[in-house]
């Protein structure tokens, strides 16, 4: 496999003349309203709290126009878009209309998968009204729907059948009290999780697994609970037969990568950053991740682009290396 930073057209061949599967991921857009912000919907519960993160920290940080240029050169760069969660800020309506005409806007030039994260089941009422699979239930469709379940996020996993790689969508967003965001597969997501990685035609493929949340975890218990996956002991159970596969997420809002030793290989796990955030760090500053996966199904390539200081263009960017995770 190849680590670097070079750029290549979709579908080039590699040296020995096979085709290139090219998936992009973008994750925590933080996609605002336009109009602003309902003070109805925000008072006496736990938007009250984003509030004043925004106006605090978030709305200083996330800019739109990055998240344009970003969202422009995924939709050059690859055959497959895949967005990580967390598409809106606070799960607003008008948020969430804001975020799917940017999305369908791209899913005219290349495909795209989106999964929820914590921002966009922000409340229970979202939860129950369904509102993140009414907005990108389209991008969400299934090749086995049979394996995917009903949750109350949607029907989940979402399974994809694309050339070499089998594009497997979770949702681990849900409702959690002011201060907290942590995320949660649960029992009957992963039981189906199961089901879909010992599939046929996801077992000759390469799997890449979409999560919000980080599946490896260094930090302790408590932390874990506060923002982390509760349940991502059980998630690394269920992928341990696998003997490779690319699994990206986001939520944390910096670009690493850490090889994830199992019982048969090793997995890539791989985090974006936010698709529109102004930072001075590279590994953070709003940018896409690319990963090119062969059609013997080797991931060959994982690079990385980020906008330069200026905001003006996409240059080659980190993705700093962890030592491995489990």
């Amino acid at each position: 496999m190849r680590v670097s930073s070079g750029a290549a057209t979709p579908h080039e061949r590699d040296g020995d003349g096979t085709c290139m599967y090219r998936v992009a991921h973008i994750s925590d857009l933080h996609v605002l309203a336009p109009a602003g912000v309902d003070w109805r919907a925000v008072l006496f519960n736990k938007r009250l709290t984003g509030y004043i993160n925004l106006v605090l920290r978030r709305g200083r940080v996330h800019r739109r126009a990055y998240l344009e240029a970003v969202l422009g050169a995924a939709s050059r760069d690859a055959d497959h878009l895949v967005v990580t969660g967390d598409v809106t800020n606070m799960a607003f309506e008008s948020e969430f209309l804001e975020a799917r005409a940017l999305l369908d806007e791209v899913a005219r030039r290349v495909e795209v998968t989106v999964i929820p994260g914590n921002h966009d089941i922000y409340v229970p009422p979202v939860l129950r009204q369904r509102q993140f699979q009414r907005h990108f239930g389209p991008f969400l469709r299934s090749d086995l729907p049979d394996c995917s379940p009903d949750l109350p996020a949607g029907c989940f996993p979402c399974v994809k059948l694309r050339g070499p790689v089998a594009i497997i969508a979770l949702s681990s967003g849900v409702p959690r009290p002011p201060f907290v965001s942590a995320g949660y597969l649960g029992r009957e997501q992963l039981a189906a999780l199961d089901a879909v990685l010992a599939h046929p035609e996801v077992k000759r493929r390469t799997p890449v697994v979409l999560v919000h949340h980080p599946p490896v975890d260094r930090r302790i218990r408590l932390l874990q609970l506060r923002d982390g996956l509760v349940d991502a002991g059980a998630l690394r159970r269920s992928l341990n037969a696998l003997a490779r596969g690319l699994v990206l997420f986001g939520h944390v809002h910096r670009r690493s990568h850490c090889r994830l030793p199992t019982a048969a290989g090793v997995l890539d796990a791989v985090s974006a950053s936010g698709a529109a955030l102004d930072h001075p760090d590279p590994s953070v500053r709003a940018g896409l991740n690319r990963y090119e996966v062969g059609a013997d199904g080797a991931v060959a390539t994982i690079d990385a682009l980020a906008l330069d200081p200026a905001g003006r263009a996409l240059l080659p960017a980190p993705i700093p290396m962890r030592p491995p995770c489990r």
